[in-house]
């Protein structure tokens, strides 16, 4: 059974090169999750160190799917937010490996963040995913709402414009 776990800073940054190989893992699958290809892990670093820095900000909450100590799926909340939009947060970077998918990562992922999310006072989580990925199927089926799309929003990371799909999901 794999262990969920929300990262702080120190563990995000002991966690990076697990989730380099995850994040170009997914990139090079086709996940239009904002890289191009060709994509490898040491392409992620500065990514990741980012992102460690802005959990140890309390901007990012960062969670982990993990099993026998290796990091297999992360998925990211963005609490920090706008004076006028305390009560919202940014569900970001959905990424279960390839090798581990179909094991229900994405499903505990998701509960976990919006379990967590809810408990700082968010009531509201959105995000966007590309239009006719395998990510976008996910969403609906828990709980997500459709929004609508927009047009040539992004590339795929082998290029070529890609539509995107909105969601929301309450929370509290």
């Amino acid at each position: 059974m794999p262990n969920i776990r929300l990262l702080s800073a120190t563990e995000a940054r002991a966690a990076i090169p697990d989730l380099c190989e995850v994040l170009a893992d997914c990139v090079n699958g086709g996940a239009s999750v904002g890289f191009m290809q060709p994509y490898g892990p040491a392409d992620a670093q500065l990514y990741w160190e980012g992102v460690a820095e802005a959990v140890g900000e309390g901007a990012t909450l960062l969670f982990v799917a993990e099993a026998e100590g290796k990091v297999l799926g992360t998925v990211q909340v963005g609490a920090a937010q706008m004076p006028n939009q305390p009560h919202r947060g940014d569900l970001k970077k959905l990424l279960v490996h390839r090798a581990a998918r179909g094991r229900g990562l994405a499903r505990l992922l998701m509960q976990a963040a919006e379990a967590e999310a809810a408990r700082r006072g968010k009531t509201i989580l959105v995000l966007d995913t590309a239009t006719g990925s395998d990510a976008e199927a996910i969403y609906p089926r828990l709980g997500w709402e459709r929004v609508g799309v927009i047009p040539d929003y992004a590339l795929w990371p082998e290029g070529g414009l890609c539509a995107t799909t909105f969601f929301y999901k309450r929370v509290a």
